[in-house]
């Protein structure tokens, strides 16, 4: 074993391999975290975040079955799992000390954590089309729209803002075609559609301000140890894309925000990515390249990925191969594609003599993995079996009631809680209108004014058997401009639209800043 700073995952017993460790230095190099259902992926995860925040490193995770947030308690030695852990523990060598540890609740629907919120320009066009999963040429509108936004200078906080461009685009097509391409009404029409489906499946209070700021998933206690943080996402898969959009989101911006740091001691930020196939399922290739790029570079800025999954196949070949530490779980394998999964997955380790990978890979029990960590200068570890050690917290859900009262005492309690809805695209388009109606009002009004009498003779005036009569030619229908903006002909439009509901909200509301726009 080395004597670097690392996180102890599991030991050896009679049959198995020697102690497995995760060295800190190596921590950001990414992970991967795969097994069958019900073979003890989640303590995995459970005792890497554990190892992670005792290092001072902070950690971010998704909750899918609500079982993680036990990490704020400290396991039990009255528990049923005590004994076991104990028996556990002796046979791999672990004093098991239980304790608790920092943790910080998020929700995207304000529900079980603090509100987590992005701004519809942050999360831009590209990611924004793949979660209300737009045709080309859907995309295509929306990135009008998006450019749009930045010259007529109405910024893109939440759904409202969206819709109100949409309905702008909508009624000038024709204008905005000349300029940018061809622009259809269909394609407007699917857009809204779709920013309907996402309302109703809860997304829209995702987007809006207050802004989640990262400096708020990078905070440690007052003792060292780094805060985790915790995605409540129990009901948040019912809406998968939405889920995969959002942790896309978060790597992105922290890829384009966090400083190059190059190799440090300890990462700055570890993030657990579960689920992970969501995130590949039907993914433009555009996308997924993007992610390659990502899982690439973003170790130099010191952040660690560790994808979580049931299949190793579920990651594209080009992203598994940056993976270096490796904790396989059983896989299961009943029919022929399982066969060749499993023999594919078995072909990413580095051979052990003494065991077929591929035969451990489909023997290990619940609580056992196959694993691999990089070692010094980098090099993959030798696979070996594992008898995964016990988490030192609870396994398991905490009570809503201690969930809240964690939330009071959090460092971020309160900041994110109130809604901001501050002036922008759709405020700034309704106020164009109205100036541009009110000086239209005033010149025609001004134009209807009666003029003084001349005695009938002036132009404009005939005489009639001594009765004088103004002519009747209507006055001219007159604006206080000869031409006005693209913007402002488009607020006029979306003003007219609006004035038959006015007093209506428009749909409220919904990820970009590692594609910009710009």
């Amino acid at each position: 074993m080395s004597d670097e700073p690392s996180i102890f995952v599991g030991g050896g017993g009679e049959g198995y391999g020697v102690p497995q460790s995760l060295l800190l230095g190596y921590g950001n190099r990414h992970g991967l975290i795969a097994g069958a259902t019900g073979t003890g992926k989640t303590i995995t995860l459970q005792i890497l975040a554990e190892g992670f925040s005792a290092a001072g490193v902070p950690v971010f995770m998704s909750d899918v079955k609500g079982d993680l947030s036990g990490l704020a308690l400290a396991g039990s030695p009255d528990g049923k799992l005590h004994a076991p852990f104990m028996k556990r523990s002796a046979t791999i060598g672990l004093d098991l000390q239980y304790r608790a540890f920092p943790v910080t609740f998020w929700d995207l629907f304000g529900q079980q954590g603090h509100p987590i919120r992005a701004t519809v320009a942050e999360m831009g066009p590209l990611l924004l089309a793949r979660l209300l999963e737009l045709t080309e040429a859907q995309e295509g509108v929306l990135n009008v729209a998006f450019r749009l936004a930045d010259e007529e200078e109405l910024p893109l906080l939440d759904l409202k803002d969206l819709q109100a461009l949409l309905v702008f685009i909508g009624e000038n097509a024709s204008a905005i075609s000349t300029r940018y391409g061809l622009v259809a009404a269909a394609s407007i029409g699917a857009i809204q559609r779709r920013l309907l489906v996402l309302e109703n499946q809860g997304g829209a209070g995702f987007f809006g301000e207050p802004a989640l700021e990262l400096d708020d998933l990078m905070l440690s206690d007052p003792q060292g140890m780094g805060r985790i943080n915790i995605l409540a996402a129990d009901k948040l898969m019912h809406s998968p894309r939405l889920y995969a959009t959002f942790l896309l989101w978060l790597l992105s911006e922290l890829f384009e925000t966090l400083p190059e740091v190059g190799d440090p001691e300890k990462p700055k930020l570890v993030f657990f990515f579960d689920e992970a196939h969501l995130l590949f399922t039907d993914a433009p290739r555009a996308l997924v390249q993007k992610v390659e790029q990502v899982a690439r570079l973003i170790r130099s800025k010191g952040v660690g990925v560790y994808f979580i999954t049931q299949n190793p196949a579920d990651v594209p070949e080009n992203i598994l191969g940056q993976l270096g530490n490796r904790v396989q779980h059983a896989l299961r394998a009943f029919t022929a594609k399982d066969q060749k999964d499993l023999r594919m997955a078995a072909q990413t380790y580095r051979d052990n003599p003494e065991f077929k990978t591929e035969d451990a890979i489909r023997d290990v029990g619940t609580g056992e993995a196959v694993t691999s960590f990089l070692e010094r200068k980098g090099i993959p570890g030798v696979v070996q079996r594992t008898l995964i050690r016990p988490p030192s917290s609870q396994v398991g859900p905490i009570d809503p009631g201690v969930r809240a009262q964690l939330m009071v005492m959090s460092p971020v309690a309160g900041k994110y809680d109130t809604v901001i809805d501050r002036d922008s695209a759709y405020e700034r388009l309704r106020a164009r209108e109205h100036k541009a109606a009110a000086e239209a009002a005033a010149a025609e009004a001004k134009a209807a004014e009666p003029r003084q009498d001349d005695g009938g003779f002036s132009k404009g005036r005939r005489y009639d058997g001594g009765t004088t009569t103004r002519a009747t030619k209507p006055a001219p229908r007159t604006t206080s401009r000869s031409s006005d903006s693209v913007g402002e002909a488009f607020a006029k439009s979306f003003a007219r639209q609006l004035g038959t509901r006015s007093g209506q909200a428009i749909v409220r509301g919904v990820l970009g800043s590692l594609f910009k726009k710009r």
